[in-house]
């Protein structure tokens, strides 16, 4: 059974190029339509979600996930990409999640019995040999840790694809070829040339890696294709260049130049004594020159935050307005100002909540099993009601305000951090062109054995 769209029928696709189907050559570029009313032809995404049904059910699912010691957590996350899917609406139809919840568990025991046996083998063998010819289990450490960097890049790729399998617009799949290990390998590649490049190639090695996962994209019977080139990333990168030699440049005038420190250029040894002696109410050996001038290191970190987040989605923006598949071309108007607005502020509500339950429970953990009398004083309530209690109703105490904070965290986190960067990515994407989309039709049905299995057993799969 074959399904075609209608071309008011299709948003939020990915765009690749391959030779084959109705298509036998790399769609062609056109110049973007600008983004105008409905009826010029384009596309848009709407978001119905609301913040408020969000919450709850994060809340809810979180709160059953924490009843099941952890085994809810693949309902949870199915019920919330549900969620963030039907929000989502390409030209007014919403995209549908048909991911299963039992074939997440089922493929999460899956791999982590085969992670057990790959890592369990393979670090004995390592130890083995690091003991053998190095007398050292250092090396065995590092050894490990290295393979271990493939299978995490290995589990990214195929939780891409095993997500694109169970996301459907109008009835249509998308889908993703086979070929986690090479992007594994490649990523591996290109992160070795990013560091020995200092950075230089970072632009390249974010644009041949998602072209190498756009390429091998489809939506329906239509292969996408990642167009530009990768030096067009450059202009993302100039927050955090310029903030870079920002930090140097302050580093070099407060420290070397002009010394806050009265005297000679100081030692980091000496500056640690000096932070020591400041803690301890005086300043031993440097009279201050501008402290003021201190603070531009916090702002130019600062700054480094902010271009790192700056540039991880203004590349995805200028990469979405290059993707096109045949007879469809995307566009984002995303802000990186925005995103950065709603990554800073949503992460200090999250964490702001998790560091302050963090910071009540090690003082509940001194009242529970040190002693009250060094926390709280008798004479505030007349006696210590909490150290009075039994050891076991104290520790459970303890375990649900532990388990309660970090349920809040993630449900602050999606409400904050999540739901308004979905929103704000669907919003700003739009379709200009769409002609394309009535010749697509359906594609088999992409069948996994372990689903996210690896990407939950490496704890990379608890994102949406």
């Amino acid at each position: 059974m074959t399904t075609s769209l209608r071309p008011d029928a299709c948003v939020g696709m990915s765009d690749t190029s391959i030779q084959t189907g109705p298509w036998a050559a790399t769609p062609k570029m056109r110049s973007a339509a600008p983004v105008g009313p409905a009826d010029d032809g384009t596309m848009r995404v709407d978001f119905t979600g609301r913040r408020g049904a969000l919450f709850w059910l994060a809340l809810k699912t979180g709160f059953f996930t924490i009843l099941t010691l952890g085994f809810y957590r693949f309902w949870m996350k199915t019920r919330l990409r549900r969620w963030y899917w039907s929000a989502m609406r390409p030209g007014g139809h919403p995209m549908e999640y048909a991911g299963d919840p039992i074939e997440k568990l089922l493929g999460f025991f899956i791999a982590v019995v085969i992670l057990t046996f790959y890592i369990g083998l393979v670090n004995l063998l390592l130890m083995f040999v690091s003991f053998s010819v190095f007398n050292s289990s250092v090396i065995g450490y590092l050894a490990s840790f290295a393979g271990v960097i493939p299978l995490w890049f290995y589990a990214r790729y195929r939780a891409r694809r095993y997500v694109l399998a169970r996301t459907r617009w109008r009835g249509v799949r998308f889908g993703l070829e086979k070929g986690a290990w090479g992007y594994a390998w490649r990523a591996l590649w290109y992160w070795f040339c990013t560091i020995v490049t200092l950075g230089i190639l970072w632009p390249r090695m974010t644009f041949l890696l998602e072209k190498y996962k756009t390429d091998r994209m489809f939506f329906g019977s239509a292969r996408l294709y990642q167009g530009g080139r990768w030096p067009m990333l450059y202009r993302a990168t100039l927050p955090f260049v310029f903030s870079l030699i920002a930090l140097g440049a302050s580093i070099a005038w407060v420290f070397y130049i002009d010394p806050v420190f009265d005297g000679d250029a100081i030692t980091a040894t000496q500056l640690i004594k000096e932070l020591d002696d400041a803690m301890n109410g005086s300043w031993s050996s440097f009279d201050l020159l501008g402290p003021e001038r201190l603070l531009l290191i916090p702002i130019t970190l600062s700054g480094l935050l902010f271009g790192a987040i700056y540039y991880r989605w203004v590349s995805k923006r200028i990469m979405a307005n290059h993707k096109l598949g045949p007879g469809v071309q995307f566009a984002s108007a995303l802000s990186g100002v925005r995103v950065t607005f709603i990554y800073v502020l949503g992460n200090f509500i999250a964490y702001l909540t998790l560091v302050l339950g963090l910071v009540s429970l090690v003082l509940l953990a001194l009242v529970v099993f040190v002693g009250g009398d060094m926390v709280l004083a008798d004479d505030i309530w007349g006696r210590n009601y909490l150290a009075d209690l039994p050891r076991w109703i104290s520790v459970v105490v303890f375990a649900v305000l532990y388990l309660t904070f970090f349920l809040l965290w993630g449900v602050l986190y999606n409400t904050f951090v999540t739901f308004p960067l979905m929103r704000h990515m669907a919003r700003t994407t739009t379709l200009p062109v769409t002609e394309g989309l009535g010749l697509i039709s359906q594609r088999d049905r992409d069948d996994f054995a372990e689903a996210e299995g690896f990407a939950e057993a490496l704890d990379l799969g608890a994102a949406i």
